[in-house]
Protein backbone atom coordinates (compact mmCIF):
# COMPACT_ATOMS: atom_id res chain seq x y z
CA UNK A 1 0.00 0.00 0.00
CA UNK A 2 1.35 3.64 -0.73
CA UNK A 3 2.76 5.10 2.06
CA UNK A 4 1.24 8.39 3.47
CA UNK A 5 2.83 10.13 6.87
CA UNK A 6 -0.14 10.25 9.41
CA UNK A 7 -0.74 8.29 13.14
CA UNK A 8 -4.16 6.89 13.51
CA UNK A 9 -7.57 9.17 13.22
CA UNK A 10 -9.59 7.28 14.70
CA UNK A 11 -8.05 7.62 18.39
CA UNK A 12 -8.16 11.36 18.07
CA UNK A 13 -11.78 11.98 16.61
CA UNK A 14 -13.63 8.96 18.40
CA UNK A 15 -14.58 11.19 21.25
CA UNK A 16 -15.49 14.00 19.43
CA UNK A 17 -17.72 12.49 16.69
CA UNK A 18 -19.47 10.31 19.68
CA UNK A 19 -20.48 13.11 21.85
CA UNK A 20 -21.27 15.70 19.05
CA UNK A 21 -22.51 14.07 15.66
CA UNK A 22 -25.68 15.57 14.26
CA UNK A 23 -28.99 14.28 14.86
CA UNK A 24 -32.45 13.88 13.41
CA UNK A 25 -35.47 13.91 15.15
CA UNK A 26 -35.61 10.54 15.18
CA UNK A 27 -32.53 10.21 17.19
CA UNK A 28 -30.34 8.83 14.38
CA UNK A 29 -27.30 10.60 13.23
CA UNK A 30 -27.67 13.19 10.15
CA UNK A 31 -25.82 11.65 7.14
CA UNK A 32 -25.10 13.26 3.80
CA UNK A 33 -24.04 11.62 0.76
CA UNK A 34 -24.64 12.59 -3.08
CA UNK A 35 -27.19 10.32 -5.55
CA UNK A 36 -25.20 10.88 -8.31
CA UNK A 37 -21.61 12.14 -9.42
CA UNK A 38 -20.94 11.76 -12.58
CA UNK A 39 -18.12 14.13 -12.71
CA UNK A 40 -16.32 11.33 -10.17
CA UNK A 41 -16.75 8.39 -13.24
CA UNK A 42 -14.31 10.99 -15.69
CA UNK A 43 -10.66 10.96 -15.76
CA UNK A 44 -9.74 14.09 -13.82
CA UNK A 45 -7.90 15.39 -17.07
CA UNK A 46 -11.30 15.47 -19.05
CA UNK A 47 -12.88 17.62 -16.55
CA UNK A 48 -13.21 21.95 -16.28
CA UNK A 49 -9.74 22.37 -14.64
CA UNK A 50 -9.32 25.58 -12.74
CA UNK A 51 -6.33 27.59 -14.22
CA UNK A 52 -5.18 28.51 -10.40
CA UNK A 53 -6.36 26.32 -7.57
CA UNK A 54 -5.24 29.04 -5.08
CA UNK A 55 -7.48 31.73 -6.18
CA UNK A 56 -11.02 29.78 -6.78
CA UNK A 57 -13.85 30.54 -5.37
CA UNK A 58 -17.10 29.18 -3.70
CA UNK A 59 -17.87 25.96 -2.40
CA UNK A 60 -17.34 22.33 -3.77
CA UNK A 61 -19.08 18.72 -2.95
CA UNK A 62 -16.72 16.23 -3.46
CA UNK A 63 -18.76 12.83 -4.22
CA UNK A 64 -18.20 9.17 -4.96
CA UNK A 65 -19.22 7.90 -8.22
CA UNK A 66 -21.60 5.34 -6.51
CA UNK A 67 -22.10 3.63 -3.38
CA UNK A 68 -21.06 0.40 -4.33
CA UNK A 69 -18.33 -1.40 -2.82
CA UNK A 70 -15.93 -3.32 -5.82
CA UNK A 71 -16.04 -7.13 -4.49
CA UNK A 72 -12.66 -8.93 -4.73
CA UNK A 73 -12.53 -12.07 -7.77
CA UNK A 74 -11.00 -14.36 -5.17
CA UNK A 75 -13.87 -16.49 -3.59
CA UNK A 76 -12.25 -18.98 -1.40
CA UNK A 77 -13.85 -21.02 1.19
CA UNK A 78 -13.23 -19.67 5.14
CA UNK A 79 -10.85 -21.83 6.23
CA UNK A 80 -12.41 -22.34 9.95
CA UNK A 81 -11.91 -22.72 12.84
CA UNK A 82 -9.21 -20.04 13.28
CA UNK A 83 -7.60 -18.07 16.12
CA UNK A 84 -6.48 -14.60 16.11
CA UNK A 85 -5.11 -12.36 18.96
CA UNK A 86 -7.15 -9.04 17.96
CA UNK A 87 -5.56 -5.42 18.53
CA UNK A 88 -6.35 -6.00 22.49
CA UNK A 89 -3.96 -9.02 22.82
CA UNK A 90 -6.93 -10.84 23.39
CA UNK A 91 -7.37 -14.85 21.71
CA UNK A 92 -10.25 -15.07 19.77
CA UNK A 93 -11.44 -18.70 18.18
CA UNK A 94 -13.51 -18.07 15.51
CA UNK A 95 -15.38 -21.22 14.34
CA UNK A 96 -18.58 -19.32 12.35
CA UNK A 97 -18.79 -16.29 9.97
CA UNK A 98 -22.24 -16.90 8.46
CA UNK A 99 -23.81 -14.03 10.71
CA UNK A 100 -21.09 -11.38 10.17
CA UNK A 101 -21.43 -8.31 12.14
CA UNK A 102 -18.99 -5.43 11.42
CA UNK A 103 -19.17 -2.65 13.44
CA UNK A 104 -16.93 1.09 14.14
CA UNK A 105 -17.34 4.84 13.51
CA UNK A 106 -16.58 5.19 10.20
CA UNK A 107 -18.15 1.94 8.23
CA UNK A 108 -15.04 0.84 7.12
CA UNK A 109 -14.80 -2.73 8.69
CA UNK A 110 -18.26 -3.30 7.35
CA UNK A 111 -16.70 -2.05 3.39
CA UNK A 112 -13.77 -4.49 4.31
CA UNK A 113 -16.28 -7.19 4.52
CA UNK A 114 -18.07 -6.62 1.87
CA UNK A 115 -14.82 -6.21 -0.28
CA UNK A 116 -13.77 -9.50 0.99
CA UNK A 117 -16.55 -11.06 -0.76
CA UNK A 118 -19.12 -11.96 2.65
CA UNK A 119 -21.42 -9.16 2.40
CA UNK A 120 -24.12 -11.63 2.14
CA UNK A 121 -23.19 -12.96 5.93
CA UNK A 122 -23.52 -9.70 7.28
CA UNK A 123 -26.82 -9.20 9.80
CA UNK A 124 -26.35 -6.21 11.24
CA UNK A 125 -24.64 -2.48 10.72
CA UNK A 126 -23.56 0.26 12.49
CA UNK A 127 -25.04 4.02 11.64
CA UNK A 128 -22.16 4.64 9.36
CA UNK A 129 -22.47 1.92 7.02
CA UNK A 130 -24.75 3.43 3.97
CA UNK A 131 -23.05 1.63 0.88
CA UNK A 132 -25.49 -0.43 -1.66
CA UNK A 133 -26.46 -3.63 -0.39
CA UNK A 134 -26.70 -2.16 3.67
CA UNK A 135 -29.88 -0.49 3.38
CA UNK A 136 -32.34 -3.03 4.81
CA UNK A 137 -29.43 -4.00 7.92
CA UNK A 138 -31.04 -3.37 11.27
CA UNK A 139 -29.14 -0.89 12.88
CA UNK A 140 -27.81 -1.87 16.00
CA UNK A 141 -25.88 1.53 17.72
CA UNK A 142 -27.96 4.15 19.61
CA UNK A 143 -27.33 7.80 18.72
CA UNK A 144 -24.66 6.67 15.47
CA UNK A 145 -21.46 5.85 18.03
CA UNK A 146 -22.78 3.82 21.26
CA UNK A 147 -23.51 -0.12 21.02
CA UNK A 148 -27.28 -1.44 21.98
CA UNK A 149 -26.58 -4.88 23.20
CA UNK A 150 -29.99 -5.74 23.13
CA UNK A 151 -30.31 -5.02 19.17
CA UNK A 152 -26.62 -6.80 18.60
CA UNK A 153 -27.72 -10.16 20.69
CA UNK A 154 -30.87 -9.81 18.28
CA UNK A 155 -29.04 -10.08 15.37
CA UNK A 156 -27.79 -13.22 16.68
CA UNK A 157 -24.01 -12.22 15.10
CA UNK A 158 -21.42 -15.68 15.21
CA UNK A 159 -18.44 -13.32 14.64
CA UNK A 160 -18.76 -9.60 15.59
CA UNK A 161 -15.67 -6.99 14.34
CA UNK A 162 -15.28 -3.98 15.78
CA UNK A 163 -12.68 -1.64 17.28
CA UNK A 164 -11.98 0.90 19.87
CA UNK A 165 -13.97 3.75 18.15
CA UNK A 166 -17.74 2.57 18.99
CA UNK A 167 -18.63 1.24 23.03
CA UNK A 168 -18.68 0.78 25.69
CA UNK A 169 -15.97 -2.35 26.33
CA UNK A 170 -18.43 -3.41 29.18
CA UNK A 171 -20.85 -3.97 26.09
CA UNK A 172 -18.20 -6.18 24.26
CA UNK A 173 -17.73 -7.98 27.34
CA UNK A 174 -21.43 -8.58 27.69
CA UNK A 175 -21.40 -9.85 24.48
CA UNK A 176 -18.34 -12.26 25.05
CA UNK A 177 -20.15 -13.58 27.59
CA UNK A 178 -23.17 -14.10 26.01
CA UNK A 179 -21.08 -16.40 23.40
CA UNK A 180 -20.17 -13.80 20.39
CA UNK A 181 -16.65 -14.23 19.34
CA UNK A 182 -15.59 -10.66 19.51
CA UNK A 183 -12.90 -9.49 17.62
CA UNK A 184 -11.00 -5.91 17.96
CA UNK A 185 -9.52 -4.70 15.18
CA UNK A 186 -7.01 -1.94 14.91
CA UNK A 187 -8.19 1.45 14.92
CA UNK A 188 -5.72 2.80 12.46
CA UNK A 189 -7.49 4.80 9.85
CA UNK A 190 -5.22 5.88 7.60
CA UNK A 191 -3.77 5.95 3.69
CA UNK A 192 -1.07 3.96 4.73
CA UNK A 193 -2.85 1.19 7.07
CA UNK A 194 -5.69 0.45 4.66
CA UNK A 195 -3.37 -2.89 3.96
CA UNK A 196 -3.19 -3.72 7.61
CA UNK A 197 -6.66 -3.35 8.19
CA UNK A 198 -7.47 -5.52 4.90
CA UNK A 199 -5.11 -8.30 7.00
CA UNK A 200 -6.81 -8.10 10.14
CA UNK A 201 -10.57 -8.61 8.80
CA UNK A 202 -9.15 -11.61 6.63
CA UNK A 203 -7.63 -13.16 9.30
CA UNK A 204 -10.47 -13.33 11.83
CA UNK A 205 -13.01 -14.44 8.98
CA UNK A 206 -10.65 -17.49 7.88
CA UNK A 207 -9.80 -15.76 4.40
CA UNK A 208 -6.44 -15.00 4.26
CA UNK A 209 -6.03 -15.54 0.31
CA UNK A 210 -9.06 -12.94 -0.14
CA UNK A 211 -7.13 -10.24 1.94
CA UNK A 212 -4.16 -11.09 0.21
CA UNK A 213 -5.66 -10.32 -3.08
CA UNK A 214 -8.13 -7.81 -1.82
CA UNK A 215 -4.63 -5.82 -0.87
CA UNK A 216 -3.49 -5.81 -4.16
CA UNK A 217 -6.18 -4.23 -5.37
CA UNK A 218 -6.27 -1.90 -3.47
CA UNK A 219 -2.65 -1.42 -3.83
CA UNK A 220 -3.21 -0.90 -7.77
CA UNK A 221 -6.27 1.54 -7.36
CA UNK A 222 -4.68 3.62 -5.28
CA UNK A 223 -1.00 4.13 -7.44
CA UNK A 224 -3.41 4.62 -10.51
CA UNK A 225 -5.55 7.64 -8.53
CA UNK A 226 -2.12 9.13 -7.37
CA UNK A 227 -0.81 8.66 -10.78
CA UNK A 228 -4.07 10.69 -12.27
CA UNK A 229 -3.61 13.19 -9.69
CA UNK A 230 -0.46 14.04 -10.19
CA UNK A 231 -1.06 14.95 -13.88
CA UNK A 232 -3.10 17.61 -12.73
CA UNK A 233 -1.25 18.77 -9.86
CA UNK A 234 0.60 22.15 -10.22
CA UNK A 235 4.40 21.24 -10.64
CA UNK A 236 5.79 24.46 -8.23
CA UNK A 237 4.93 23.84 -4.51
CA UNK A 238 4.24 27.65 -4.56
CA UNK A 239 1.55 27.25 -6.67
CA UNK A 240 -0.25 24.16 -4.60
CA UNK A 241 -3.55 24.55 -3.02
CA UNK A 242 -2.59 25.64 1.10
CA UNK A 243 -5.49 24.07 2.58
CA UNK A 244 -6.72 22.98 5.94
CA UNK A 245 -9.18 20.18 7.71
CA UNK A 246 -11.72 22.18 9.44
CA UNK A 247 -13.84 19.27 12.07
CA UNK A 248 -17.07 21.37 12.73
CA UNK A 249 -20.33 20.52 15.12
CA UNK A 250 -21.74 24.21 15.30
CA UNK A 251 -24.82 22.48 17.22
CA UNK A 252 -22.03 22.05 19.65
CA UNK A 253 -20.14 24.53 19.13
CA UNK A 254 -17.12 22.44 18.40
CA UNK A 255 -14.20 23.92 16.43
CA UNK A 256 -11.13 21.15 15.65
CA UNK A 257 -8.44 21.79 13.47
CA UNK A 258 -6.59 18.12 12.19
CA UNK A 259 -2.39 18.81 11.70
CA UNK A 260 -0.03 17.07 11.27
CA UNK A 261 -0.30 13.25 12.22
CA UNK A 262 -4.21 13.50 12.31
CA UNK A 263 -4.73 11.32 9.12
CA UNK A 264 -6.32 14.21 7.57
CA UNK A 265 -2.90 15.38 6.63
CA UNK A 266 -2.64 12.45 4.32
CA UNK A 267 -5.48 12.78 2.46
CA UNK A 268 -4.29 16.71 1.12
CA UNK A 269 -0.66 15.26 0.21
CA UNK A 270 -2.36 12.90 -1.67
CA UNK A 271 -4.56 15.20 -3.74
CA UNK A 272 -1.22 17.45 -3.90
CA UNK A 273 -2.11 20.16 -2.07
CA UNK A 274 -0.24 22.19 1.01
CA UNK A 275 -0.99 20.54 4.46
CA UNK A 276 -0.39 24.70 6.20
CA UNK A 277 -1.94 23.26 10.02
CA UNK A 278 1.96 21.38 9.32
CA UNK A 279 3.35 24.43 8.37
CA UNK A 280 2.60 26.31 11.47
CA UNK A 281 3.44 23.12 14.01
CA UNK A 282 0.02 22.19 14.39
CA UNK A 283 -0.29 18.36 15.74
CA UNK A 284 -2.59 16.29 15.81
CA UNK A 285 -6.81 17.18 16.62
CA UNK A 286 -6.71 19.96 18.60
CA UNK A 287 -9.13 23.30 18.82
CA UNK A 288 -9.19 25.91 16.66
CA UNK A 289 -7.95 29.32 17.69
CA UNK A 290 -8.11 32.37 15.24
CA UNK A 291 -4.46 32.37 15.06
CA UNK A 292 -4.11 29.51 13.95
CA UNK A 293 -6.40 30.02 11.10
CA UNK A 294 -5.17 33.35 10.28
CA UNK A 295 -1.52 32.58 10.90
CA UNK A 296 -1.96 29.50 8.54
CA UNK A 297 -3.84 31.39 6.09
CA UNK A 298 -5.75 28.58 3.99
CA UNK A 299 -6.79 29.05 0.10
CA UNK A 300 -9.32 25.96 0.59
CA UNK A 301 -11.05 24.57 3.65
CA UNK A 302 -11.44 20.84 3.81
CA UNK A 303 -14.82 19.85 5.86
CA UNK A 304 -17.29 17.26 6.92
CA UNK A 305 -20.39 18.03 4.48
CA UNK A 306 -22.89 17.40 7.76
CA UNK A 307 -20.27 19.68 9.66
CA UNK A 308 -20.64 22.59 7.24
CA UNK A 309 -24.69 22.32 7.15
CA UNK A 310 -24.47 22.22 11.03
CA UNK A 311 -23.28 26.40 10.69
CA UNK A 312 -25.52 26.57 7.80
CA UNK A 313 -23.02 26.52 5.03
CA UNK A 314 -20.14 28.87 4.05
CA UNK A 315 -21.64 32.03 5.28
CA UNK A 316 -22.54 30.52 8.64
CA UNK A 317 -19.55 29.34 9.04
CA UNK A 318 -17.86 32.75 8.49
CA UNK A 319 -20.18 34.33 10.60
CA UNK A 320 -19.24 31.85 13.45
CA UNK A 321 -15.62 32.12 13.03
CA UNK A 322 -14.92 35.65 11.99
CA UNK A 323 -11.11 34.66 11.44
CA UNK A 324 -11.93 32.91 9.01
CA UNK A 325 -12.70 36.19 6.72
CA UNK A 326 -8.76 37.05 7.52
CA UNK A 327 -7.73 33.89 5.20
CA UNK A 328 -7.47 33.35 1.28
CA UNK A 329 -9.97 30.58 1.77
CA UNK A 330 -12.86 33.02 3.66
CA UNK A 331 -12.45 35.79 1.15
CA UNK A 332 -13.37 33.58 -1.22
CA UNK A 333 -15.66 31.50 0.09
CA UNK A 334 -13.75 28.19 -0.62
CA UNK A 335 -14.88 24.77 1.52
CA UNK A 336 -14.48 21.71 -0.15
CA UNK A 337 -16.84 18.99 1.90
CA UNK A 338 -17.49 15.89 1.59
CA UNK A 339 -20.09 13.56 3.22
CA UNK A 340 -19.25 12.15 7.02
CA UNK A 341 -19.00 8.67 6.07
CA UNK A 342 -16.48 8.88 3.41
CA UNK A 343 -14.39 11.29 3.87
CA UNK A 344 -11.79 9.75 6.40
CA UNK A 345 -13.18 5.86 6.36
CA UNK A 346 -10.39 4.99 3.95
CA UNK A 347 -10.57 1.04 3.76
CA UNK A 348 -11.76 0.08 0.13
CA UNK A 349 -12.45 3.14 -1.23
CA UNK A 350 -9.37 5.11 -0.33
CA UNK A 351 -8.85 5.32 -4.35
CA UNK A 352 -12.16 6.97 -5.30
CA UNK A 353 -12.22 9.13 -2.12
CA UNK A 354 -8.50 10.74 -2.83
CA UNK A 355 -10.46 10.98 -6.07
CA UNK A 356 -13.00 13.05 -5.55
CA UNK A 357 -11.12 15.48 -3.15
CA UNK A 358 -8.70 16.17 -6.48
CA UNK A 359 -11.86 16.81 -8.89
CA UNK A 360 -13.65 18.86 -6.21
CA UNK A 361 -10.32 20.40 -5.87
CA UNK A 362 -9.42 21.17 -9.55
CA UNK A 363 -12.81 20.83 -11.18
CA UNK A 364 -14.73 22.66 -8.82
CA UNK A 365 -17.17 23.05 -11.55
CA UNK A 366 -17.81 19.19 -11.85
CA UNK A 367 -18.25 19.22 -8.39
CA UNK A 368 -21.18 21.48 -7.75
CA UNK A 369 -21.78 22.50 -3.91
CA UNK A 370 -24.01 20.49 -2.06
CA UNK A 371 -25.62 21.10 1.47
CA UNK A 372 -28.36 19.90 3.01
CA UNK A 373 -30.75 21.63 5.15
CA UNK A 374 -29.90 20.78 8.88
CA UNK A 375 -33.00 18.40 10.75
CA UNK A 376 -33.90 19.78 14.62
CA UNK A 377 -31.88 17.95 17.36
CA UNK A 378 -33.49 15.38 19.43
Amino acid sequence: MRRFSALPFAALIAVVLAGCAGTTAAGEPQQTTVDSCPAASAALTELDLVDDVRTTTGQSTACLPDHTIDVVADDTAPALPVTVTDAEGREVEITDVSRILPVDISGTIASTVFALGLGDNVVGRDASTDFTGTEDLPVVTKTGHTLNPEAILEVAPTVMLTDTTIGPKEVREQLREAGVAVVVISSDRRLDTTGDLVTEIAAALGVASRGEALIAQLDDEVDAAVAEIAEVTPTEVEDRARMLFLYVRGSANVYYIFGADSGADSLIDAVGGVDVAGEIGWEGMKPMTAEALVAAQPDVLVMMTDGLASVDGVDGLVERIPAIAQTPAGENGRVIDMADTEILSFGPRTAEIIRALAGALYAPADYPAVLPTPEPSA
